[in-house]
């Protein structure tokens, strides 16, 4: 028995340790993401201006542009990471991702309503009218999927092909209103769906911090359920898991989590698909490690893909979904040549 205690401590030990690992990598890769910008400022200037804010160029830069994004990126990258976590493991499926059940096709048509026709849904400043469009469509898109769920049961493979039927309905629409918007319209459409950190703001990165620190704090709670859920339908059924009212759950966790996430800045591709499988290789299948292993890694991910973004074109700030998808194919296709038995 004490063998099997020692064992036991000795993988926990391994796995804080990797959790420390990330921690530095990104603290690292989040004070490279400060430095590196179109303005180009040293260290030092970068320090002063986060210990004695003014009104001198380098400070307005740093709090108004390259402050925001990092923590934009360390914060979306961990709800992405986080999200995807739980939507692979409620659907048992490891190429799930946070946009499997069209929450990003009913985010984009929301966007679109208010750069084509002005629609709003509720009266809110400016620099928040494509936000709250695009989290309350994608919000939406989860009520739907809950709906088909409640009628024919909420099994993963009707949560899958309702998710693919709503997001087809969805991306028809988005279609439509860009065959009828205007030459300006149409390309602010297209610079949301690419994803971009440039209209990061503190604000936006508070209110995703409070979700995400909520959404992992309700997750912890439930953590031995999902690692029970993870051994099977069956088997966390006879652990006592309320299996159907706990993908209920995790679903509208994850769809508030992705909604506040990319309504800020527009759709992001494979963050969520990536970290997760990357934790969950160093971590295992306990949760209580993997939800923040997916955040951490999540957050490092999207972080090289800002410094990346902000340094591909010299001067200028390349959209960061087209990177993150980039990276991510080679390792999305990884996943479906090594096939399911060898990574899940």
């Amino acid at each position: 028995m004490s063998d099997v205690a020692e064992i036991y401590s000795k993988i926990v030990q391994k796995r804080f340790l990797f959790i420390f690992l990330f921690l530095i990598l990104s603290s690292l890769i989040s004070l490279v993401n400060l430095i590196v910008g179109p303005a180009k400022l040293s260290v030092l200037e970068i320090l002063q201006s986060l210990t004695s804010p003014s009104k001198n160029t380098a400070s307005v830069v740093v709090w108004e542009y390259r402050l925001p994004w990092t923590l934009m990126a360390i914060l979306v990258g961990g709800a992405l990471g986080l999200a995807g976590l739980q939507m692979q493991t409620i659907l048992n499926n490891p190429l799930a991702s946070p946009y499997t059940l069209g929450i990003s096709s009913g985010a984009g048509f929301g966007a679109a309503l208010a750069y084509v026709l002005g629609i709003h849904i509720i009266a809110v400043p400016s620099e928040f009218i494509v936000p709250i469009n695009a989290f309350v469509f994608s919000f939406l898109t989860c009520m739907l999927i809950l709906l088909i769920g409640k009628v024919r049961g909420f099994t993963s493979e009707t949560l899958i092909l309702g998710g693919i039927a709503i997001s087809f309905m969805f991306q028809s629409l988005l279609a439509l209103l860009e065959y009828y918007a205007s030459e300006e319209a149409l390309q602010a459409i297209v610079f949301w769906l690419f994803g971009s950190l440039t209209k990061a703001s503190l604000l936006k990165a508070q209110i995703v911090a409070v979700v995400l620190v909520a959404v992992t704090i309700l997750l912890l709670f439930r953590s031995w359920k999902i690692t029970a859920l993870r051994l099977g339908e069956e088997k966390a059924k006879s652990l006592g898991v309320d299996v159907e009212s706990l993908r209920v759950e995790i679903l509208l966790y994850v769809s508030i989590l992705t909604s506040v996430a990319i309504c800020f800045v527009g759709i992001i591709g494979f963050v969520g698909l990536v970290a997760p499988h990357i934790a969950r290789i160093l971590l295992g299948e306990d949760q209580r490690f993997l939800i923040v292993g997916s955040i951490l890694c999540g957050g490092l991910i999207l972080s090289a893909g800002a410094v990346v973004s902000k340094t591909i074109v010299p001067g200028a700030i390349f959209p960061i979904g087209i990177i993150t998808s980039m990276l991510g194919i080679p390792f999305f296709l990884f996943l479906v040549l090594k096939g399911r038995r060898e990574i899940w």
